[in-house]
């Protein structure tokens, strides 16, 4: 692991710990281990954000991306269709957009 990126990592995991609910962080701190490789790790960051703040549209994609790389399509369709209602509900037609094709993809 290199310098920076644990630096940002721990940052990431201190504003965390300060404030649990702290969506944007916990969404950048699944990002850095996507950079990283560490799947797992990211996927748990993207589920518990999910879990406390279903409308972060944007962790759908990431999550149902992590999905579709461990093999588990169901889930990942799953994925990308809740977060294309998600999207839909808060008038985010970008993110629908990106959403469906990703879901049309991962059905393929």
């Amino acid at each position: 692991m290199q310098g920076n990126d644990m630096t940002r990592i721990e940052r990431l995991k201190a504003f965390i710990e300060r404030n649990p609910l702290d969506s944007f962080s916990r969404h950048a701190l699944a990002m850095e281990y996507i950079k990283l490789g560490d799947d797992e790790a990211a996927s748990v960051e993207l589920q518990t954000l999910l879990t406390g703040d279903p409308v972060y549209v944007g962790s759908y994609y990431h999550l149902g991306k992590l999905l579709e790389r461990s093999g588990d399509m169901a889930t990942a369709a799953e994925t990308y269709r809740r977060g294309i209602l998600v999207a839909e509900q808060s008038g985010d037609r970008h993110a629908a957009g990106e959403l469906r094709a990703a879901l049309l993809n991962c059905e393929d």
